[in-house]
């Protein structure tokens, strides 16, 4: 995965479900190409296929299971989503929590597949936490600010300048700024602060136009 990136969380929105998801992903796919910007869609899992069949960008699954083949009913196998098309998946989103125990067997696992894993991290302290595990990307997301339109990069900066810090303590994983990302002067100052990239939800999906949206995220990168 290129960086910068922008990583659109598709979640469980009626406008990125199911045919939607797939017009969604066409959106991003178009400014990506004219952008020459990396933008990635993280699908629900019963769209991961008709939306890796349908673009080229990359799709990632919203979350998986520290599962094998077998008796699992209700899980997300690993092996899968990747099978279904997606090239990675979102872990520890602040919707969908994990024990540090299972984080790390799930990242482990994720390598194996050569799965690129990006890991939600509320705050410095389990970014540092997260840094030993050694995922691909760490998204720092204070879960106060998912969905409000109010930017971590512009409103906390201390929490993304001090999660950065600790996990160069520990490591070099790439890091990514989440919550409240709402236009392209985020983006801007999210990578001013030193991130690669970020991951963005509710204002690029519930926009009147995507591709609107995505033009106006990828002119400041």
């Amino acid at each position: 995965m290129r960086t910068p990136v922008i990583i659109v969380n598709f979640k469980t929105y009626q406008q990125a479900t199911g045919k939607n998801a797939v017009k969604l992903a066409k959106a991003c796919e178009k400014v990506a190409k004219e952008s020459k910007v990396e933008i990635v869609a993280a699908v629900q899992t019963a769209d991961i296929s008709k939306v890796a069949n349908a673009v080229k960008i990359p799709v990632f699954a919203q979350h998986v299971d520290k599962i094998s083949y077998g008796k699992n009913t209700g899980f997300i196998l690993p092996e899968s989503v990747k099978k279904s098309g997606a090239s990675g998946t979102l872990l520890n989103h602040a919707e969908h929590k994990l024990d540090y125990k299972i984080l790390k067997d799930t990242i482990n696992s994720c390598k194996k597949l050569k799965l690129t894993t990006v890991v939600c991290a509320a705050n410095k302290k389990e970014a540092a936490v997260v840094a030993k595990f050694k995922p691909n990307f760490i998204a720092v997301e204070p879960p106060e600010l998912i969905g409000k339109l109010v930017s971590v990069s512009k409103v906390e900066p201390d929490v993304v300048i001090s999660s950065i810090a600790a996990i160069r303590k520990v490591s070099s994983t790439p890091v990514l700024c989440g919550a409240g990302v709402a236009n392209g002067e985020d983006v801007k100052k999210a990578i001013e602060l030193g991130t690669k990239g970020v991951l963005i939800a509710t204002a690029v999906t519930k926009a009147k136009n995507h591709e609107a949206a995505l033009k106006g995220l990828v002119k400041y990168i």
